[in-house]
């Protein structure tokens, strides 16, 4: 039997769309449609992730350029190299953190 929502509990007119309610017409007990979407983009897709990459090797290019003369010592070391690379990492940790605490998770898989 069909209804004037389609075959499928579609959307007359709207084949994209297969059933579901909003929040506002759940009647209690009624079956909730579920969506399998990711809650956010993977890391290596990310903006911020190209930002990191390119701060990594700026700072690796930069311990490596910047040098002492035979008289004097390095003022940017591999240490300090090292320790600027690990407070990006950090940086870039948190701000991955944050991505996915902004946001709704959205299927039944653990993680």
């Amino acid at each position: 039997m069909t209804s004037a929502t389609g075959p499928m509990g579609g959307v007359s007119g709207n084949p994209g769309f297969q059933g579901g309610r909003v929040a506002g017409d759940l009647a209690p007990g009624a079956p909730v449609a579920h969506r399998a979407d990711v809650e956010t983009k993977p890391s290596f897709k990310t903006t911020e992730f190209f930002v990191f990459l390119a701060a990594v090797a700026a700072v690796v290019i930069t311990s490596l350029m910047v040098g002492g003369d035979a008289d004097t010592a390095d003022p940017f070391n591999a240490e300090q190299a090292l320790r600027y690379i690990t407070f990006l990492t950090i940086g870039y940790m948190i701000s991955r953190g944050l991505a996915k605490a902004a946001s709704r998770r959205r299927d039944d898989a653990n993680r």
